[in-house]
């Protein structure tokens, strides 16, 4: 399941995603990345796949696409979203949906709409300077939209 060399991240589920359990059971077998994994590595990507493979079709897609953008990142770049999205699931769950909301509605503003919103007084009464940090850091990694609140990396 692990992006082989010239692949993509997402290439295994794509490949896959359509067929039976039984049939993707099979395939995993049959995956010598897969069978060099420990056995609970293993068994933390069957229930990812069963957990993906319950998706609606329009989430897998959504799942696969930000799974390839995570991919071409940087590894300063991916540490920054880590540390970033760390910082917002410390907040509270209210706190989490209002900071992830905003990233989702700032994410396709100019850079300048972007620091114009997060300055305004309104941004100023509704969240911290903490909380409008990490907006503006979120907002300049080149993710893919985040649906709905749900923020963080793919990993």
């Amino acid at each position: 399941m692990r992006p082989q060399p010239g692949g993509h991240a997402g290439d295994w589920l794509r490949r896959y995603k359509d067929l039976p359990p039984a049939e993707q059971e099979r395939a995993l077998q049959n995956d010598t990345g897969f069978r060099r994994l420990p056995p609970a590595q293993q068994q933390q990507l069957r229930q990812r796949l069963q957990h993906f493979s319950g998706l609606p079709p329009q989430q897998q897609l959504r799942m696969l696409n930000r799974m390839e953008t995570w991919e071409h990142l940087t590894p300063g770049q991916k540490q920054q979203a880590r540390q970033i999205f760390g910082q917002i699931k410390q907040l509270p769950p209210d706190r989490q949906r209002a900071v992830g909301t905003a990233i989702h509605d700032l994410r396709p503003m100019t850079p300048e709409q972007r620091e114009r919103i997060i300055n305004s007084d309104r941004f100023k009464g509704m969240f911290s300077e903490q909380e409008r940090e990490m907006m503006r850091g979120a907002t300049r990694l080149p993710l893919a939209p985040a649906e709905g609140s749900e923020v963080g990396p793919p990993e």
